[in-house]
């Protein structure tokens, strides 16, 4: 059976939960729901198998905290012999207005932790990532505040339906390639 590695990328602990920078993890709870699966805590991270179309999707939140993300999608990747582009990295960027949403087969870490991690882990930065716009509506020098605030009450019906395309994003990711999907979905805006 074809096997994926999807990772949600954020950071573990009550603290952090609902957090921008925790969407990645959102979507990964999101996915896992709707195919009826559930966590297990496993080596560096939280674990679910979702048979899905004759593919076996691993999603994987890393427990490592976002900037160690790297050893745990390296450490999965080797154990379940996973090529790169078969791997899907979900996570926030603040380079992207909140409505939108982006697939690329690669790319820069942006300056993102999460990123930088598995770019150093993996040796190349030649893996397809969903990056998440969250906006970045900050006062000079608060970036760290912003991404690891909570979401507003306004913000939260859009993340919703932000939470809900992402997943029909890695469905198509899955079963038709990332060149297919990135044109479908590239170009949407999330709207209410």
């Amino acid at each position: 059976m074809t096997k994926y590695l999807l990772v949600g990328l954020g950071n573990v602990g009550a603290e952090y939960a609902g957090t921008r920078h925790n969407l990645g993890f959102e979507i990964a709870d999101a996915l896992v729901i709707k195919h009826g699966g559930k966590f297990r805590g496993q080596y560096l991270g939280d674990l679910a198998e979702l048979p899905w179309k004759g593919r076996l999707l691993l999603c994987l939140k890393p427990s490592t905290f976002m900037n160690l993300s790297g050893q745990a999608v390296k450490y999965w990747i080797d154990k379940e012999k996973i090529p790169l582009d078969r791997l899907l990295v979900m996570v926030d960027d603040v380079a992207l207005p909140r409505e939108r949403i982006r697939i690329r087969p690669s790319g820069s870490a942006a300056g993102h932790n999460g990123l930088q991690s598995i770019q150093e882990e993996l040796g190349t930065d030649a893996y397809p990532r969903l990056r998440l716009g969250i906006g970045n509506d900050y006062p000079r020098g608060m970036q760290v505040d912003y991404v690891l605030g909570r979401w507003t009450a306004a913000e939260v019906p859009l993340i919703i339906r932000k939470i809900e395309k992402s997943v029909e994003i890695v469905e198509s990711f899955v079963a038709m390639g990332i060149t297919r999907t990135m044109n479908e979905f590239n170009k949407i805006e999330i709207t209410l």
